[in-house]
């Protein structure tokens, strides 16, 4: 019987991959953080090891990085499940010494069982080991108690649960007045949306998955950096809290597969890279120009969901681009979001009077971009599916 260590902090998924590799004939394992998981490698001394990248105290990466510099576990075959929503995490985790990474919201639950499986043993002996192991325990038959309908239902049972809970620590973190109090609630909060990145990947609720696992990157990265917990931020998570009740309401079966449009407009080059950059490491691919006049050009002639700005432009100021847009009938509702250094009250007004919807000011988070960028351009096309059917 082979040993297998499931390192992951979702109390939900590791007793759902639990169940299934027992069925399979492993003998499971299972730690609740990257501290405990790395321990276990060591005590428990598993065949192969299933892991999360985004755990608590000690992550995937690092642990990947600390067992392949020790002699003793430089083959032992990992297997990376994540959300992660930043593909930087999963290059590290290629480099670390991952075997594969896989993404919890795109595969279901047997393919991340086969994935291991096919880790874990030689192509010569593969094909007797399958016909031994899958066929004698039932993989077929017990993996149709598991299908992605039963946990789809399962998840959206438990989702007002979920949302209620989120919403709960929202409200303590905001009234939090010391960095202590807010680096916990944030830890709290964090917990339970990486719960609903993973119970919605599961259940193939790909939307709902991709959209919490950006959240969850920021709330990761300002609870590591808490210094970062401005008045911006916090408008940032609660509105994307918020619009996770919309997508909990919304048909949340109908999966949205059209690469995302986004402009991006801004005459200076640094700036204009970070916006890009940040936007990238999102899995994002915006288009960028440096020129207002050609912005106008392009939006003519193409039909992005989301334009980025920059206010300060020469020919035409951000808030001119923007009214113009808002007078084009293609353009009328779609997303606009500035991104400038000028952040005071007056140009903030100007940015709603000419038709944005959102501010932020530089410099900027990429996470945060990113989870505002998410959430505008979802809502808009949920406003246009309903408006169209």
């Amino acid at each position: 019987m082979k040993k297998l260590l499931i390192i992951e902090d979702d109390p939900i998924i590791a007793n759902i991959y639990r169940s299934l590799f027992e069925k399979e004939n492993y003998k499971v394992e299972v730690a609740a953080d990257g501290q405990s998981g790395f321990y276990k490698i060591h005590e428990q001394r598993p065949d192969v090891v299933l892991l999360d990248l985004m755990l608590p105290i000690i992550s995937g990466v690092d642990i990947l990085k600390k067992i392949r510099a020790q002699r003793a576990f430089s083959g032992l075959p990992v297997v990376v499940f994540t959300n992660a929503f930043l593909p930087d995490m999963v290059q590290d985790a290629m480099k670390a010494g991952a075997r594969h990474v896989y993404n919890k919201s795109t595969l279901a639950p047997r393919d991340i069982t086969q994935a291991v499986h096919d880790a874990l043993f030689t192509p010569e002996n593969k094909q007797k080991t399958e016909s031994t192991t899958m066929t004698k325990n039932g993989s077929q038959e017990n993996g149709a108690s598991l299908t992605p309908a039963d946990l789809c239902r399962d998840f959206l049972q438990s989702a007002p649960e979920l949302l209620s809970g989120v919403r709960t620590v929202l409200q303590v973190l905001v009234k939090a007045d010391d960095e202590g109090s807010r680096t916990t609630q944030l830890n709290e909060l964090y917990r339970r949306v990486h719960s609903i990145t993973g119970g919605a990947g599961l259940g193939g609720l790909r939307t709902i998955s991709h959209f919490a696992a950006a959240l969850e990157a920021l709330l990761k990265e300002l609870y590591d950096k808490p210094k970062n917990i401005t008045a911006s931020t916090l408008r940032t998570i609660a509105h994307s809290v918020d619009f996770l009740g919309v997508l909990f309401n919304s048909n949340r079966e109908a999966q949205e597969n059209k690469p995302l449009g986004i402009l991006v407009v801004d005459d200076e080059v640094l700036s204009r890279k970070a916006v890009v950059l940040a936007l990238e490491k999102g899995d994002l691919k915006p288009v960028a120009v440096s020129d207002p006049a050609i912005a106008l050009t392009l939006v003519g002639d193409n039909q992005f969901d989301l334009i980025v700005l920059d206010v300060d432009m020469p020919g035409m100021t951000g808030f001119d681009l923007c009214a113009k847009l808002r007078a084009m009938p293609n353009y009328k509702s779609t997303p606009v979001v500035f991104v400038t250094s000028l952040s005071d009250f007056d140009n903030r007004a100007k940015s709603m009077m000419s038709g944005g919807n959102d501010f932020i000011a530089k410099p900027f988070l990429f996470t945060e971009l990113n989870v505002k960028v998410l959430t505008y351009v979802l809502k808009s096309r949920m406003q246009a599916a309903k408006t169209t059917a």
